[in-house]
């Protein structure tokens, strides 16, 4: 018969993370990481409402990123390029992109 798991308070995964955490960085594993000391990337998240941004970003950094999430961020990234397509062919090769995208997200 298998033994049932009793569940972990959160306060004992905060404080057994902040330990390794704390070991790791005596050890100097943290020591020459890329990117050291400079600031995070900015996130488009303005969109997600601000007690649900950890979480999203905790899904991301996962590779779950919810579809209509990840629609947005690449209709962000099309509208990018859209400011900056030279020709009128771009812009509709852009818009048609962004159209699949838009009914992609609707369904």
């Amino acid at each position: 018969m298998k033994r049932q798991r009793l569940p972990v308070p959160p306060a004992l995964l905060d404080a057994l993370a902040e330990r390794h955490i704390a070991e790791a960085t005596e050890r100097g594993e943290f020591d020459d990481l890329p990117g050291a000391g400079a600031p995070l990337p900015p996130e488009n998240n303005e969109l997600v409402p601000e007690e649900l941004r950890a979480g999203y970003r905790l899904l991301k950094n996962a590779g779950c990123i919810p579809q209509k999430i990840a629609h947005c961020g690449k209709l962000r990234d099309i509208e990018a390029l859209l400011l900056k397509a030279q020709t009128g062919d771009e812009c509709d090769a852009l818009l048609a992109r962004m159209h699949g995208l838009l009914m992609r997200a609707m369904s």
